[in-house]
């Protein structure tokens, strides 16, 4: 048959749980209560008016008598105090049985606290909110641990009123999740179950988020910081430092007082959309850890997430030892002001590098709370040196006027406002300036870390960069007014003030990258984007500590330390944090565009338009500063990019990718409606009978060889039975059998009907299956080795499924391989020994692992002939036998299948009719044909004997093998002829025979050409013999399709709808 019989999917059902490949989501779910044990029982509750209002809910729950007929699911809480006992009456109150050894009285030791709360009729303990152990039991439908009674709106009701509790994904440190009662408990009858999937709605939780669950729910006393320790003390650190205090009067000096303030203000620009951006991803959702690389992963994907976030924490990682090489060479220039020289001045400089690469370590293993208070004191000793700075800037110095420093003048405003390049550029000087301005997102680094990431981000984040950005135009500006380009006066007095700043600024980017490349680094491992990087991901304390990330780090920064030359290195890493940069806004730019319903950022001071230039900008900024560094950025970022998508993980975060995907399917599907078919166009879009898409293997291989990535394909699967359909059970089998083409990388879609029978199912598919232009053209079936064997009336219902493909205008295509196809019984679900009456689950189809039991040689004949079509099909022949024009779908389904890798090496042999007088016109008008189509072939055969008689042997084999279908009106009497007709309408006639038997000779006959000259052939396409509706019993016609195909290589028959679908027009 064409799909599985309601006899063949029972055993699948039972077994499907056993295989892996097919239950992929198995693992992941907590046990749940059994169709014996479900969630709550409900029974009426008479008791006296107010006689046990102040009863404990103890004492209330032993008096009760489950009644296991009924069931009912998990209720809404409502307390209504002003309820009398009148009202109690005959209230639902439900008890908790999804524990079977919790159906005991509550008066044991698992009864309910004591100070559980008491409300009128309304019993409801602490419990029934949150739960105590702080585990994972919110998963389950047990979210109560009490009986109480049900109230809505003060009626008895167990709809839910809306909460956000509902709404979680993870216990987090949010609060508890828990299950609002499903639409089936709502909807189904009484005395039926509900379903026991433990899960609301398919609120199923991956494994990342589970453990999130996990450890949220095991953090106790955690530090968290608020907006201004936590972001903008951070942000502020990190953008003043160096360029502050040692570069602003170089780059004045170089550009001027304008040309300053505009470089200072092109990369506040650039900061700023980004930090809009930051904020409008940080507000759309609730924000863990990972700062960049979880921004950029949730919006994105784990593709753009994965390769941003491996190099953003690398970059940090090494921007550690620039610091710290940055930091040693002040102390060695020091030390040698001093006259004090340990070795020489590059191993000096590597000593102490790792000493303080040392000294780093060991307070980041102290823990978050030691770094916090330690820049609370940098800051303000920053403050303070940026305050005597511009204090400074007020009192002028006799002594300090031979170094060019004469306090505010005009004249020195005005002679200093334009610039006065000596060996740079505008843009070499802005690359200089521009790295003071990477440190925005300090704060989102660690997001993690924030009691509130989306108040916290964007607050601190803006805020630091509009202070900063002002502190830069006033020191612009206060410089280029108080000091002249040139002076020829003693510094010696100013380098050690110098020095000390650039020392506290090196001090203060070695602590903040220290602490944000291990945080990062944590988080992506916490996905396994990349496999083998789980061992990071681990924590430590109650802080989640990432200990493994500061000891890697230590190592990323002790290696680039030793090295003690940073400079190549330097502009790669300034180009790994625009990279991110550019992402972020590219970020808000594309789940904009894409318009999902979930993209609803509570920050609303963005535009799409400006987050895109903002990425542009960004990515300009990386040339500006080094173009071949910037090269070897996106270089990097496409390889991890291409990896990540190669590997696929298994991670679903609702990106905007999958938003703009969908966006641009529906968009595209609409406009593809309007446009009206052609036969250039013309694609076959087959929908494949297959039933479950692992059950024939061969039907399903050979259909993708020709549709893959030119036709649509939709797997169909029709389920019948006599029991009530489970329409949940059909969700999740479309769900799981989907996967499990994706899994197999075959490009279809599984749609599974339920049906009276085959041929109902079949018309709800032919007419519903697909969607606008989108549908299928091609009806493809499976040849029924067993039509003899079983009941006729099925294959009264196969030939009827054949009529109906035609009158919807369909194509017909049946595969038949001599073994047969349905591999079913005896592969990958359940093998039935019949002798001993067990079931033995075997797994060779999917896993390729030995089966339980051998299998015999029939079966493993089977076995190999359902994965033929798998594999590369050597040097042979693909035999066209186009005997009858059917708008050129018998031609064009093997010219796509030799187009295809594993086909290639086939060549095309065309046969045709013809008469024997004729041959070579035939053959020639043949060739001038398949040119024109410019379709390539081997051979052309033009058969003459095509109507010759076959042998007699063949034709009383055939008589045999319809011997018992044969109705023989001619022996029995006219009415009980009609009456056996009517009852089994397949039946062959003695005149139906008589009146078709030159076209049942050439079946026959085509038979023996078949073997004559295809019995080697790795496929034979042939045009399928039509019978006509109503004159044509479905006996004889299966019998034409049995003695047409018999003991041949894997013969595809097909025969199109007449409509052409090949032209020779351009």
């Amino acid at each position: 048959m064409s799909a599985t019989s309601s006899t063949t999917s029972a055993p699948t059902e039972n077994a499907a749980p056993e295989n892996d490949f097919l239950a992929a989501d198995a693992g992941l779910r907590p046990p749940g209560p059994t169709p014996s044990q479900s969630r709550f029982q409900v029974d009426l509750v008479a008791e006296a008016a107010g006689a046990n209002e102040d009863k404990s809910p103890s004492s209330d729950a032993s008096t009760t008598v489950p009644s296991s007929d009924k069931v009912a699911p998990l209720e809404a809480l409502s307390a209504d105090p002003g309820v009398g006992g009148e009202e109690a009456k005959g209230r639902f109150r439900v008890v908790n049985f999804a524990d079977p050894s919790a159906a005991v009285s509550a008066a044991s030791p698992e009864a309910p606290p004591a100070e559980s709360l008491q409300n009128g009729d309304t019993v409801m303990s602490e419990t029934s909110l949150h739960s105590s152990t702080g585990g994972q039991h919110h998963y389950h439908y047990d979210t109560h641990t009490n009986t109480y009674y049900l109230r809505t709106f003060g009626h008895n009701t167990i709809d839910a009123v809306p909460n956000i509790d509902f709404y979680r994904q993870t216990s987090a440190p949010l609060g508890e999740k828990l299950i609002r009662p499903t639409l089936s408990e709502l909807h189904d009858e009484l005395d039926k179950e509900p379903f026991e999937d433990g899960f609301a709605n398919g609120d199923e939780l991956t494994p990342a988020e589970e453990a999130a669950a996990k450890e949220a729910a095991e953090s106790k006393g955690v530090v968290k910081f608020g907006w201004i320790k936590g972001v903008l003390v951070r942000c502020m650190l990190n953008i003043w430092g160096v360029m502050l205090f040692i570069r602003m009067s170089w780059i004045v000096g170089q550009a001027g007082i304008a040309l300053s303030c505009l470089i200072v203000a092109m990369a506040t620009v650039v900061t700023t959309i980004t930090g809009l951006s930051t904020s409008a991803i940080a507000t759309n959702g609730f924000v863990r850890g990972g700062g960049a690389y979880y921004l950029i992963s949730r919006s994105l994907g784990p593709e753009f997430g994965g390769s941003i976030g491996l190099i953003f924490a690398f970059a940090n990682a090494v921007a550690v030892a620039m610091y710290v090489v940055g930091f040693a060479e002040t102390v060695v220039e020091l030390l040698a002001g001093s006259g004090v020289v340990m070795t020489d001045e590059i191993n000096d400089i590597r000593i102490i590098g790792t000493i303080t690469v040392i000294l780093l370590l060991g307070i980041s293993v102290a823990g978050m709370e030691w770094e916090a208070k330690a820049q609370i004191f940098l800051l303000v000793v920053l403050v303070t040196a940026i305050f005597n700075y511009f204090i400074g800037t007020f009192i002028p110095v006799q002594a300090k006027e031979s170094e060019g420093f004469f306090g505010y003048h005009g004249s020195i405003m005005w002679e200093n406002m334009g610039p006065d390049f000596r060996g740079e550029t505008f843009f070499s000087v802005f690359s200089i300036f521009f790295p003071a301005a990477t440190g925005i997102l300090a704060g989102a680094n660690i997001s993690g870390d924030l009691a509130d990431p989306q108040l916290a981000i964007p607050r601190g984040t803006l805020l630091a960069i509009l202070i900063t950005g002002l502190v830069y135009l006033g020191v612009a500006v206060s410089t280029g007014s108080c000091i002249v380009r040139d002076a020829s006066g003693n510094v010696n007095d100013t380098v050690s003030s110098q020095f000390m700043m650039k020392l506290h600024r090196s001090c203060l980017q070695i602590r903040s990258e220290a602490f944000s490349a291990p945080k990062v680094f944590q988080a992506l491992c916490k996905d396994n984007i990349y496999p083998g990087l789980d061992m990071f991901a681990k924590g430590y304390g109650k802080n989640n500590e990432p200990l493994r990330g500061y000891i890697l780090t230590f190592v990323i920064a002790l290696a680039f330390i030793l090295i003690a030359e940073l400079n190549i290195i330097a502009p790669i890493i300034s180009n790994f944090f625009l990279a991110s940069y550019a992402l972020i806004n590219f970020s808000v730019f594309h789940a904009s565009l894409a318009n999902s319903p979930g993209w609803r950022p509570s920050f609303k001071y963005y535009n799409m338009w400006v987050s895109l230039a903002g990425a542009v900008l960004c990515c300009g900024v990386m040339f500006v500063i080094n173009w071949w560094a910037a090269l070897l950025t996106n270089a990097i970022v496409l390889g991890l990019f291409i990896y990540v998508s190669y590997k696929k993980p298994d991670v679903n975060w609702g990106s905007s990718t999958q938003a703009l995907t969908y966006h641009q399917a529906l968009t595209h599907t609409l406009h593809l409606s309007g446009v009206e078919d052609h036969i250039k166009n013309f694609r076959p879009q087959c929908l494949v009978m297959t039933g479950y898409p692992n059950s024939r293997p061969a039907l399903l291989d050979l259909v993708n060889s020709f549709t893959k990535n030119v036709g649509l394909m939709i797997c169909g699967h029709i389920r019948t039975g006599y029991r009530r359909p489970n329409f949940k059970d059909l969700t999740t089998d479309q769900a799981r059998y989907q996967r499990w083409l994706l899994k197999n990388e075959t490009k279809a879609f599984y749609t599974p009907v339920f049906a009276e029978d085959m041929r109902q199912g079949t018309q709800y598919l032919l007419q519903a299956a697909g969607l606008g232009r989108l549908k299928p053209n091609t009806l493809v079936l499976g040849f029924k080795n067993d039509w003899r064997d079983g009941d006729m009336m099925n294959v009264e219902t196969y030939i009827s499924m054949i009529h109906d493909s035609f009158d919807f205008q369909f194509g017909a295509v049946i595969l038949r391989l001599k073994e047969g196809l349905d591999v079913f019984y005896c592969v990958g679900v359940v093998c039935v020994c019949v002798s001993c009456g067990l079931r033995v689950c075997v797994s060779l189809f999917a896993e390729k692992r030995s089966p339980t039991l051998p299998l015999n040689g029939s079966d493993q004949r089977l076995l190999e002939a359902s994965q033929q079509f798998q594999k590369k099909q050597g040097k042979g022949t693909v035999d066209v036998w186009w005997l009858f024009d059917d708008g050129g779908l018998t031609l064009l389904i093997p010219y796509l299948l030799t187009n295809k890798k594993r086909w290639k090496d086939c060549k095309i042999r065309v046969f045709i009719g013809g008469k024997i007088n004729r041959i070579d016109h035939d053959r020639r008008a043949m060739a001038t044909l398949l040119s024109k189509f410019r379709i390539d072939f081997s051979d052309i055969n033009v058969l003459g004997d095509i109507n010759t008689k076959p042998k007699k042997e063949h034709v009383s084999a055939f008589e045999e093998m319809i011997e018992p279908y044969r109705l023989k009106e001619d022996d029995m009497e006219q009415d009980a002829a009609e009456a056996l007709k009517d009852n089994e309408p397949w039946r062959i006639t003695d005149n139906e025979l008589e009146l078709y038997r030159a076209k049942t000779n050439r079946q026959i006959r085509l038979n023996e050409l078949l073997k004559e000259h295809s019995s080697t052939a790795n496929l034979i396409v042939m045009s399928l013999p039509l019978a006509r509706k109503g004159a044509v019993s479905s006996a004889l016609y299966m019998a034409w399709l049995e003695a047409l195909s018999r003991d041949l290589p894997p013969i595809l028959l097909v025969r199109g709808n007449h409509q052409s679908v090949l032209t020779f027009y351009s």
